[in-house]
């Protein structure tokens, strides 16, 4: 096999399926399918993050505006930036209440970017926008001449799928690419009764199981598998102690696949588990240690009104 004509998604399966400890990057939860499986998680009223920033960022954003120390026009960046349904909310606050403002969302993805910018100017046609395509670094390099205060974004918690020192390196990066001044606005997920957070991750209606099942669909389509997805199942853990959420595939008996586009052989035993998925959940001490650790200071959370997600508004030291 040449492994130099593999897709970045065949490498990564290749590697995490013949790893000692068999996983699969979360990343690849989105393909298509998977994308529409997750827009049925959000709808869920066990899974509380969604409509948790947005009843921040609907009822908050003014207060958010206030607490940013920019003295002139500034930019919004937002980094992976969605359908902008939830950024919409603070656009158009900030915009009540006379800010002046660009905003920059960057995507990987010409089409996702094109279906933001539609979704955003049909309702805000007054704001100024200015997507930029590509990699979050490459883009942020580009705009360290600006004098322009910049405000960025990272939202919906996603800064909880990485592991502690994964997380800090982002952070870091991220600073290294701001500004003395610049502030960042990050969604990060609360710790809260371990009931309520199980129940958002391994849901009764079992959408949560269908969108990692996709995970194994995906090698077969996009690989040319014969996984056989009945002799899978699906597993959720939570931790309350250090606030992490833990997803796997098991496999419900001793079986082996094949891949021809990999031409590998997958074995696995009974009851061996694929890891997918880490969801940390926070607490306001660990919020304030990462940013000190990560070069910010932390200027105020915003949260919910049941306390049970922050939009937390950080400073570059």
């Amino acid at each position: 096999m040449n492994t130099s004509t593999l897709t970045p998604f065949a490498e990564d399966i290749l590697e995490g399926l013949k790893a000692e400890e068999k996983y699969i990057p979360s990343k690849y939860f989105y393909d298509d399918n998977g994308s529409r499986i997750f827009m049925q998680i959000m709808k869920m009223p066990e899974y509380y993050p969604t409509g948790c920033e947005f009843e921040i960022l609907t009822g908050q954003s003014g207060n958010i505006l206030d607490s940013l120390q920019f003295k002139s026009p500034f930019n919004i960046v937002e980094f992976g930036s969605g359908d902008g349904m939830k950024t919409r909310q603070m656009l158009k606050a900030f915009l009540d209440k006379g800010a002046d403002f660009t905003y920059i969302p960057i995507d990987i993805s010409q089409e996702a970017l094109d279906a933001l910018e539609k979704n955003i100017t049909s309702v805000l046609p007054e704001v100024k926008m200015n997507p930029k395509t590509g990699d979050y670094f490459e883009v942020l390099e580009n705009m360290q001449d600006t004098k322009t205060p910049n405000l960025f974004l990272f939202m919906g918690g996603n800064i909880g799928n990485y592991l502690h020192d994964e997380a800090a390196e982002l952070l870091k990066k991220f600073n290294a690419g701001m500004k003395k001044g610049d502030m960042l606005l990050m969604g990060m997920d609360l710790q809260k009764n371990p009931r309520i957070v199980q129940k958002a991750y391994d849901d009764p209606h079992g959408i949560t199981k269908a969108f990692n099942m996709n995970l194994l669909k995906r090698i077969n389509t996009e690989l040319d598998a014969d996984i056989n997805l009945d002799q899978f199942d699906f597993y959720s853990f939570y931790n309350p102690e250090n606030g992490e959420v833990h997803t796997y595939l098991i496999s419900l008996k001793k079986q082996r696949f094949y891949s021809k586009v990999l031409d590998s052989e997958f074995t696995f035993d009974k009851d061996e588990m694929i890891w997918t998925e880490l969801s940390k959940k926070f607490s306001l001490q660990e919020i304030s240690g990462l940013a000190k650790e990560t070069g910010f200071e932390v200027v105020k959370n915003f949260m919910d009104c049941r306390h049970y997600f922050t939009d937390t508004l950080w400073i570059k030291k």
